[in-house]
């Protein structure tokens, strides 16, 4: 029997593997949550995984209004 050990993805939800930025860690489903801009210098981004998100409420970027 053929299964899939990979779960389904919601459909037009993006999923990447990245760092997430509030457990310093590599993790699945990572989405962007902020973008950090600066006139003079590199700005920066965070990546927030599920579980980081759930956690402390984080709404990625591509979802606010």
């Amino acid at each position: 029997m053929n299964e899939s050990t990979q779960t389904e993805a919601t459909a037009g939800t993006p999923t990447s593997y990245g760092f997430c930025s509030w457990h310093n860690r590599f993790a699945d489903d990572v989405r962007l949550i902020d973008v950090i801009e600066q006139g003079s210098g590199s700005g920066g981004v965070q990546y927030a995984c599920g579980p980081c998100r759930k956690v402390h409420g984080l709404v990625p970027f591509a979802d606010r209004p």
